[in-house]
């Protein structure tokens, strides 16, 4: 299962690779966050892509793919999905970015209060990280404390408060203390040891770290998050940027018995376009009101009507039950599949965002090794990073991955 070097990356990639390797000298590393497969397997999966339709990719060389990334889960209705592009077309010639906002996000304002359970405001950005990093900042703000504790290995975005970069002389991180998932006894521990100094506790629905099985919450989690918050008088900020809508109509929140004063969510609410937002309770009016909020694309209001198009849209064809019904299928699929060459996985996380991991492949190995092979059939699987099921996926397309699953399975039994 040795990877090939870029240099003998499958010719079927050969447009992407040139791309890349023009990327490489006028891009720092080419591509932002190594967001391809590709950096960890060469010569299986492009590193650009061309378009999209449905559920499906198409990358620079012309491979198509079935896609079960969705755009890192911002594609819920389906790529070039028509009735939201139609409305965001609409507003680009009508004028995208004006001096002032327009009448819409205050219609999708009203929108999102209606619909997400408890929240009573919203503003919005452009992306998550935006949206996180705005909640932390009122969190501590509100409260007049600095610390904010978060699950190690959980994903809020590319800040510097909780990204990757541990830079000594960037000390965004310094009153960010992590904690492990599902362990209450830690969490009551860190409560005491800073009491008095928590502002916030920042969790996501269920826990979806990269390179290892999504998590779901334990019995009475929330119940004990929500006891020390109210002791200590911190904040719980949730997360939802990744699963939003694709659990529940009115939010992550309410499928786990969570009540967060904030909310942040973004990446499937416009299909695909650029919005990320911020809710909070009434409570929490006061502090975000006297709050500087600003960016010079926040107001822009095309892909504000995007959101209230692919919100209308998934109400009116129930995506949460059809990405839930697709998901189990594909999940039911790939076990069946690999269980007849042999190999015991679990399928972690819920149906509409689900993760495939072998039970005897602590570094991911066999995981890379598959989806590469599910990558040359025409399937677009991560090894690393959990998987979207979408309003475009059809049974046709599940039954047509799960039968490339299958011979996949059985190659890769071979290779070993």
């Amino acid at each position: 299962m040795k990877t090939r070097a870029p240099s003998d990356y499958d010719p079927r990639f050969s447009r992407s690779l040139e791309l890349f390797r023009r990327a490489e000298r006028v891009i720092p590393g080419g591509i932002y966050g190594t967001k391809s497969p590709g950096f960890v397997i060469p010569g299986s999966f492009p590193y650009y892509f061309e378009r999209g339709e449905g559920c499906r990719l198409y990358d620079v060389d012309g491979n198509e793919f079935i896609d079960y990334l969705c755009g890192y889960g911002s594609m819920i209705l389906g790529y070039g999905y028509r009735p939201v592009v139609a409305a965001g077309e609409a507003r680009l010639r009508a004028g995208d970015l004006l001096t002032g906002p327009q009448p819409v996000m205050v219609e999708l304002a009203e929108m999102l209060v209606d619909r997400i359970d408890a929240m009573e405001w919203a503003v919005f950005a452009k992306n998550g990280t935006d949206a996180t990093t705005l909640a932390v900042s009122i969190a501590r703000v509100a409260t007049d404390k600095p610390i904010v504790m978060i699950a190690s290995h959980a994903y809020h975005g590319a800040a510097n408060w909780c990204s990757s970069n541990e830079y000594p002389i960037l000390r965004d991180r310094d009153e960010v203390v992590e904690f492990h998932y599902n362990d209450i006894g830690m969490v009551r521990d860190l409560f005491s040891r800073h009491a008095g100094r928590i502002a916030a506790v920042v969790v996501t629905p269920y826990h979806h770290p990269a390179f290892a099985p999504s998590v779901m919450p334990a019995p009475g989690w929330y119940d004990a998050l929500h006891e020390l918050c109210a002791t200590e008088h911190a904040l719980l900020i949730m997360d939802d940027i990744r699963a939003n809508f694709r659990l529940n109509r009115a939010g992550s929140h309410v499928e786990f018995g969570a009540r967060p004063d904030l909310i942040c969510m973004g990446k499937s609410i416009a299909n695909g376009s650029p919005l990320g937002v911020l809710l909070g309770t009434g409570a929490m009016k006061s502090a975000a009101a006297g709050f500087f909020i600003t960016g010079t694309f926040w107001t822009a209001s095309a892909p504000m009507t995007m959101a209230v198009r692919t919100l209308e849209e998934m109400d009116r064809v129930d995506v949460i039950a059809h990405t839930r019904r697709v998901g189990e299928l594909l999940c039911a699929g790939l076990t069946a599949a690999a269980s007849e060459s042999g190999f015991s996985i679990t399928m972690s996380g819920p149906p509409a965002i689900p993760f495939m991991t072998f039970d005897d492949d602590p570094d991911l190995t066999l995981n890379q090794a598959f989806c590469a092979l599910m990558a040359r059939s025409g399937v677009y699987l991560h090894p690393h990073h959990n998987w979207f099921l979408s309003y475009a996926h059809r049974e046709s397309d599940i039954e047509t991955t799960v039968n490339r699953a299958r011979a996949g399975f059985k190659a890769l039994a071979a290779m070993l």
